[in-house]
């Protein structure tokens, strides 16, 4: 019964950090229970993408503006960059914070940022390269 206690207990919301202090590396307490450290990951890994495909929507609209069709792309391009982080982050930034959690490391604000925006460059990574194509 113990147990069911100690896990109940590392899922309360209201101990989450606001916008704010995650951006600003500043968080109210250190960030030990896995919901604290899945939810710095993830938002930096979906603030990380939604500023790439940000870029790259905005690049894509003044490059294909005249195009009949083209001129569509950009908001599928900004769709995405909401999508990945929000299906494939969630479980990669829980697995980093299950890893934490697991082997009772505090994970510091700056290791969030390195891991959300890692995630962001590994996506990068595999969609310019042919990767996938040989698998």
């Amino acid at each position: 019964m113990v147990i069911v206690a100690a896990v109940g207990n590392d899922f309360q919301t209201a101990e989450l950090d606001s916008i704010e202090n995650v951006i600003g590396l500043s968080p109210r307490d250190p960030l030990n229970g896995f919901a604290e450290m899945w939810y710095q990951v993830f938002l930096w890994a979906l603030f990380s993408s939604i500023l790439v495909h940000f870029v790259a929507a905005a690049i894509a609209f003044g490059r294909l503006r005249k195009h009949k069709l083209g001129r569509f792309i950009p908001a599928i391009v900004l769709v995405m960059g909401l999508f990945s982080p929000l299906t494939g982050g969630v479980v990669t930034s829980a697995a980093i914070a299950a890893v934490y959690r697991a082997s009772g490391f505090e994970m510091a604000p700056l290791y969030a940022l390195v891991w959300g925006v890692g995630q962001t460059i590994v996506v990068i990574f595999i969609s310019f390269t042919r990767i996938l194509a040989t698998l």
